[in-house]
């Protein structure tokens, strides 16, 4: 009788190598949790900001989570190589489709088809500019796949097999899209139902009317020779209410002349292209 001295499993599960990756935090989500894909070639800079205040608080609370995904893990070659020289020469690198688009389709397998309710958004300068509408939009949803740029940019063909939708956060150029995720997502978790103490919060706040926000003040009652506008101490809610109305429209005008010409002209703040973006995928 032979000694085999081989361990047994004992009837035990026994682990198995993937060849796909895992996202990150994925026995973490739970129904009517808001859920945010990222991917990025540093995705150990998330979550950074979000895990603290508010946002680091809600996803303690499981009212949202983040999966961050490594754009490397999707390579064809063992040097783990994600980009290419631009075709037709210049300067700097580029991300390549066929990476981008087995990282996009993985992204994809457990998330809601439906654009309006999972957008995917690529950070870029050239895209339309991110506005509280469209973050109100995403927030309403059930989650948002966001692809971080580096070098000179992404191929554009993989914008167009995957219809991404670009987004800017403002007219100017970081050095990849991880920053700008970030506040596209504080903007968007501050929004979900439970994370605001007051969600009365947001209802006068900078553009949700239209206009940019009032001026704030709280005690002491004079500092500093300055005081507390006397009608704020009134006590009386409609004076306070035209009073913050009249400062909002005076800022507005003298701040942001584009946004009081839509308003003047009875126009809602700028929409997005979430439905156009729905409409060339059903096609």
């Amino acid at each position: 009788m032979s000694d085999d001295r081989r361990p047994r499993s004992a009837g035990m599960i026994q682990p198995r190598v993937s060849a796909q990756p895992r996202p990150l935090m994925e026995d973490l989500a739970r129904p009517g949790a808001f859920r945010a894909k990222v991917l990025s070639l540093f995705p150990d800079s998330f979550p950074g900001p979000l895990a603290t205040g508010l946002t680091g608080k809600a996803m303690k609370d499981r009212l949202w989570h983040l999966d961050r995904i490594d754009i490397r893990r999707f390579a064809n070659d063992k040097h783990r190589t994600v980009d290419d020289t631009p075709a037709g020469g210049g300067a700097g690198m580029v991300l390549r489709p066929d990476v981008l688009g087995k990282a996009l389709d993985f992204c994809a397998r457990d998330s809601v088809r439906d654009r309006l309710r999972w957008p995917v958004v690529y950070l870029s300068p050239r895209g339309r500019p991110l506005t509280q509408k469209r973050v109100e939009e995403i927030a309403a949803g059930d989650g948002i796949t966001l692809l971080c740029g580096r070098y000179e940019g992404i191929d554009e063909r993989v914008l167009e097999a995957r219809n991404v939708e670009e987004i800017s956060i403002g007219d100017y150029v970081l050095t990849g899209g991880e920053l700008a995720a970030m506040v596209l997502l504080d903007a968007v978790i501050r929004l979900r139902p439970g994370v605001l103490g007051n969600a009365e919060s947001t209802v006068e706040e900078s553009f949700s009317r239209g206009l940019i926000e009032h001026p704030q003040y709280t005690r002491p009652a004079e500092w500093e020779g300055r005081t507390v506008p006397e009608v704020l101490l009134s006590g009386h809610h409609a004076r306070i209410a035209e009073w913050r109305l009249s400062q909002a429209k005076a800022l507005t005008r003298e701040r942001r002349p584009d946004l009081w010409a839509a308003y003047e002209a009875g126009k809602a703040p700028e929409q997005s292209d979430a439905q156009t973006i729905v409409e060339k995928d059903e096609h």
